[in-house]
């Protein structure tokens, strides 16, 4: 019996894996394969170069614990075509064979392979493809003059060094003007400390007049 780990990568937070784990449970089943852990990581994007669980993966693979890898889909493993490639030469040097469930393909023969390596340069194509189409989207929208991102904050710069001067403070100010204290702070940066004073403090060192 071959022993198999799972590995699955969702690119958000608010996504689950769950559905990639319950197809490569089946999948291991069917084939046969003694399931030793499932490697998740959860939040990190395909073109992101640190990913845990993948990284401690192709460790314990190093490490002789499995000798088959079974994966949802090809892009959920490798970042780019040269990295894809460089897993493949790694695990065919290891002896761990890598299976992937949606192209139903495994590196068990040289066909599967060459298969592989092929849909792995169609997947970076159409994601650069992507990329591509996005950049041309904001270079057009560039010229039209549109703006691009958040609108600024529209802040009473005024209101808000008023209320300073009347005691309030970074929270209170950032609550009630609807904004972070870091802006509050930028705010009441571009004037000097002077005019930010609340009432002046009686002097300590003053001795009190005598009564006439």
């Amino acid at each position: 019996m071959k022993r198999a780990a799972l590995y699955l990568r969702v690119s958000t937070l608010d996504q689950n894996p769950e559905t990639q784990g319950h197809d490569l449970r089946q999948l291991a089943a069917q084939r046969g394969f003694d399931v030793i852990e499932e490697y998740v990581d959860r939040g990190f994007s395909g073109a992101r170069v640190k990913r845990p669980a993948l990284e401690r993966m192709l460790a314990d693979a190093a490490r002789g614990r499995f000798n088959v890898i079974v994966v949802w889909a090809c892009d959920r493993m490798a970042r780019s075509t040269r990295h894809f490639l460089e897993v493949l030469d790694e695990l065919g040097r290891l002896g761990v064979e890598f299976v992937s469930f949606r192209e139903n393909l495994d590196t068990g023969g040289a066909l599967g392979r060459a298969i592989l390596v092929i849909i792995a340069v169609v997947a970076e194509l159409e994601r650069n493809l992507i990329i591509e189409r996005v950049r041309a989207g904001m270079r057009r929208a560039r010229l039209e003059g549109r703006r691009l991102g958040r609108r600024p904050l529209e802040l009473d710069h005024a209101a808000i060094r008023r209320d300073r001067q009347l005691g309030r403070s970074l929270g209170e100010l950032a609550k009630l003007h609807q904004a972070s204290r870091t802006t509050i702070r930028r705010v009441l940066a571009a004037v000097p400390n002077s005019l930010l004073q609340t009432s002046p403090q009686p002097n300590e060192n003053r001795r009190p007049e005598k009564a006439a």
